[in-house]
């Protein structure tokens, strides 16, 4: 007996995904614009169009504002299903906020233009789904609860089933596999999704990564056990860091009980565009052509290489990549096993970075990942390392209720507050809406100086060409036995930046009728942006004081002397931004 046909559902990631998993996430609106009603005509279960880090890239790098990118793309795309990836609790940021906050977002994100909510938790601590999935319900959008699928001793396929259950039992209309980092094997995945059909009732689809080059069995793997729909790229924004090729995937269901029912034909000038848009940002394209099979063991997922890469880059540390790479499943083991999916896979990058950078592992630990060891992200999959937790956190006693319940109610109207109160002293000539106030919720720093410099293209990154042009490097020049930093650039002349032993010195320890010895000078193990100044000159401080808060890798970085001491030099003032090895602050 012939087997009844089903249509498999294709979901469209070019315009997030594809982007940010191949090129950093730097496509702009106008890098789309022109294709959105061809691809509208296409037939796709849903396109994923924004979400993730496209919010982030979009006020830090690029000057759009994201709330009036998903207007646009779901005014030209009024027969497509926009779809986004939402972080639970986590929202688009680093951190948990409050249901309030969390309904408020959601609603609004709706009448947007947001369809399809895919809602997961980088820990699977399903009590930092409920309330996405809760708000996704009451506002009309379909909601897509999510298993970040990783592997470890602890994670299992039994595990998943018990997930998933309690996934369907919140209320999902369905159900996604994420595997972030291409390690779900086509085998597994017969077994996984053949058995999650067997146990839930709503459909089933897989995001798969091609960098391990297993996404193209697993997908018709997991077809023939039942999954309902898959994720793909355009074929001219696929493999490698990205996805399968959407062509390919509609090329092989072809005349099978399994056809997507979709026109080859109709992908061929959505395909000829992406690619000219991928020769303009090939200079944010990570270096691997092929697979890389060093990731089913280090599980880097692949918008996380990309960026990587470029952070390393901006690090003049490229040549530490491999170490990095080896050193990012120690990091994971330490914290829990956590699945490395965003924020964690950002926390536990920024952390191996640094612990490849340092003179020793864990000299310097970031905000972030002292946050998870204490459980303000949740639940980790196993135990954390306890000496680790301790040199964290010290005796403070971690977290073990959902951390949401720890954030004051109205936690919306408080943030509204300190919002207008930023723009009235930084005379910022915006309104208080609730679009406004969100994205300064969800990134106040940067948030506030998009606000400042919208409109202002000299702000925020060069378009490629222009920015290729523009290029430079950064070089530690001797001269008469002084060190001193030098930018350079084919198209300037060398301008000396400042004394790397740093000129810059904001006060000194004679200004506070401090006699000077020898200091230790203390410097920045990354570069960034100086978020805070937390001590003066003269101040005693201890090897528990965090002296300087530095913002690298989107990650807080509290800087602590390695000793106790007094203060006798700070170098750096808020907002200043630093290179690697320079000068931060000195103590006596």
């Amino acid at each position: 007996m012939e087997k009844s046909h089903k249509k498999i559902g294709i979901t469209e990631v070019v315009l997030r995904d594809g982007h940010q998993s191949l090129l950093a996430t730097r496509f702009r609106y106008e890098d789309m614009e022109a294709v959105l009603q061809q691809m509208d005509e296409i037939g796709y279960w849903s396109v994923e169009s924004w979400g993730g880090a496209v919010f982030d890239s979009c006020i830090r790098y690029l000057g759009e504002d994201p709330w009036d990118r998903i207007q646009k793309i779901k005014k030209l795309m009024p027969k497509t299903q926009q779809q986004m990836l939402l972080r639970g609790q986590n929202l688009l940021g680093y951190k948990h906020y409050g249901d309030d906050v969390v309904d408020r977002f959601v609603e609004k994100a709706k009448t947007n233009g947001v369809d399809v909510f895919r809602i997961f938790d980088a820990m699977n601590d399903t009590r930092n789904l409920e309330q996405a999935i809760r708000s996704t319900l009451k506002h009309g959008g379909h909601a897509q609860g999510t298993i970040s699928y990783t592997t470890s001793p602890v994670h299992n396929t039994e595990r998943w089933i018990d997930l998933s259950n309690k996934i369907q039992d919140m209320g999902a209309d369905s159900l996604a596999i994420k595997d972030m980092a291409g390690l779900l094997k086509p085998y597994t995945a017969f077994e996984l999704v053949s058995k999650l059909k067997e146990t839930i009732e709503i459909p089933i689809h897989l995001h798969c990564h091609a960098t391990t080059g297993l996404s193209t069995p697993t997908i018709i793997k997991a077809i023939e056990a039942g999954v309902d729909n898959v994720d793909s790229s355009i074929s001219t924004m696929s493999m490698t860091y990205g996805h399968t090729a959407t062509e390919t995937v509609v090329g092989m269901l072809e005349n099978t009980n399994y056809d997507s029912e979709l026109d080859l034909e109709k992908f061929i000038p959505i395909a000829k565009h992406f690619k000219k848009v991928r020769e303009k940002y090939s200079s944010f394209e990570g270096s691997l052509k092929g697979v890389d099979a060093r990731i089913i063991s280090s599980q880097v997922p692949g918008g996380m290489l990309t960026n990587l890469e470029n952070q390393l880059k901006d690090q003049n540390a490229i040549d530490k990549f491999d170490e990095v790479i080896e050193e990012i499943p120690l990091v994971r083991k330490d914290l829990g096993y956590i699945p490395l999916v965003t924020p964690t896979s950002q926390i536990v990058g920024t952390q191996a970075v640094i612990n490849v950078l340092s003179d020793s592992r864990y000299s310097t630990i970031t905000k972030e990942t002292a946050s998870v060891l204490k459980g303000e992200y949740g639940a980790t999959p196993s135990e954390v390392c306890l000496d680790l937790r301790s040199m964290a956190i010290g005796e403070e006693e971690p977290i073990t209720c959902r951390p949401a319940d720890l954030i004051p109610n109205n936690e919306f109207e408080s943030i509204k507050k300190q919002f207008n109160t930023v723009v009235k002293e930084e005379l910022l000539q915006i309104q208080d809406t609730d679009e406004n106030i969100l994205t300064y919720a969800l990134f106040p720093e940067v948030g506030t100086a998009f606000f400042k410099n919208r409109g202002n293209s000299d702000y925020f990154e060069k378009e490629p060409l222009d920015f290729i042009k523009t290029q430079s490097e950064v070089y530690k020049v001797s001269i008469d036995g002084k060190d001193y930093n030098v930018e350079y650039s084919k198209n300037s002349d060398p301008i000396i930046l400042n004394h790397a032993d740093s000129n810059k010195t904001m006060e000194s320890i004679e200004d506070k009728g401090l006699s000077r010895k020898d200091g230790l000078h203390i410097n920045a193990p990354l570069g960034g942006n100086i978020f805070k100044v937390e001590f003066s000159v003269g101040d005693k401080v201890s090897e528990d004081d965090a002296v300087i808060i530095l913002e690298a890798m989107k990650m807080e970085t509290a800087i602590k002397p390695p000793k106790p001491g007094i203060i006798s030099n700070i170098n750096v003032s808020q907002g200043d931004k630093v290179n690697p090895g320079d000068p931060l602050f000195e103590i006596v």
